[in-house]
């Protein structure tokens, strides 16, 4: 799942961005890097406890980035006042320890591919959001929104069924409506100047609190670094490093440098991504409802997507 992200909007005046080289390779990196995260996630909890690895990837990743932004900026470029601290710690635990725990601890039981889809639905939580707050959605959008919803009803069937865990199932949609929260309180609360800061800022609040939640479960009794499997590990510093660090920053990098809506894509390739990785990888069962369910999600996204774009 990926990080916190910087402000997305532009003004209208804004001049065209050039499609180059650099701007596919840089979003092949979100496509594919941001979709593999429920594929890596899957893996280190084949034998990692949920929280407190999760805590660890943010934890090395926020500091992993705060160097970066002091290595090319400055120290300076971390400053920040103590309300915008507090906004920070409040969004990262918002999407890192509520959005992106809850989705690791979900993965335990639950299909990679399965709660990638599931996650697919966090614009929808933000259009319902911000129509809560008085804004008012184009018809198109909220046409968008109810035919997203007729398919996370399709998804959720396996959990009812008794396929997969339906807590399992309902921790992602929870998960995933906490990512929408801390996404639209970003946009609202008074965040660190530095994006790049302000976004370690958030990923060191939300590891802090994941390992303060794993201690609280219990995930460190009988705790073995030994046992851990080979690919858990690779697992774990590939999410970190890639996941949490490289994809984010060309994902930053993208917002500056091409168009909006060629960026936007990143949010239905995503699920897509991650379900061919689990069935190709893990051999994920690919069912009716993950296919159709998936289906009408990611093309309830698209109409999203592509509507918000042009406001």
């Amino acid at each position: 799942m990926r990080t916190s992200t910087p402000v997305e909007s532009r003004t209208a005046a804004a001049p065209p961005r050039k499609i180059t080289g650099a701007v596919w390779t840089a979003l092949v990196v979100v496509y594919v890097v941001w979709g593999s995260t429920y594929l890596g996630i899957r893996i280190v909890v084949e034998t990692m406890p949920p929280f407190l690895s999760a805590g660890a990837r943010f934890i090395t990743a926020g500091l992993l980035l705060a160097g970066v932004v002091a290595w090319r900026s400055g120290p300076a470029a971390l400053k920040a006042t103590r309300a915008q601290l507090g906004s920070a710690v409040l969004v990262g635990l918002l999407l890192i320890l509520g959005g992106n725990g809850l989705v690791v601890l979900a993965e335990t039981s639950v299909p990679s591919g399965l709660a990638a889809l599931l996650v697919a639905a966090v614009p929808m939580w933000v259009v319902l959001l911000r129509a809560g707050t008085g804004d008012r959605p184009p018809l198109r959008t909220l046409a968008g929104v109810l035919v997203g919803l007729a398919g996370l009803a399709v998804l959720t069937s396996p959990g009812l069924s008794g396929a997969v865990q339906l807590s399992g199932v309902l921790l992602v949609l929870v998960a995933s409506v906490l990512w929408s929260l801390g996404s639209f309180s970003g946009s609202k609360l008074n965040l660190p100047e530095n994006p790049f800061a302000g976004s370690a800022y958030q990923m060191l609040a939300g590891g802090v609190g994941g390992v303060v939640v794993g201690l609280l479960r219990g995930e460190h009794r009988g705790l073995d670094l030994a046992a851990y499997s080979t690919a858990s590990w690779l697992a774990l510093g590939y999410l970190t490093v890639f996941g949490s660090v490289v994809a984010f920053t060309a994902y930053a990098w993208l917002l500056r440098n091409a168009p909006l809506s060629l960026v936007s894509t990143y949010a239905y390739v995503n699920p897509v991504v991650a379900v061919a990785l689990g069935a190709l990888i893990l051999s994920e069962a690919l069912t009716w409802p993950i296919v159709l369910g998936g289906t009408i999600v990611v093309a309830a996204v698209g109409v999203i997507v592509s509507t918000e774009r042009k406001k």
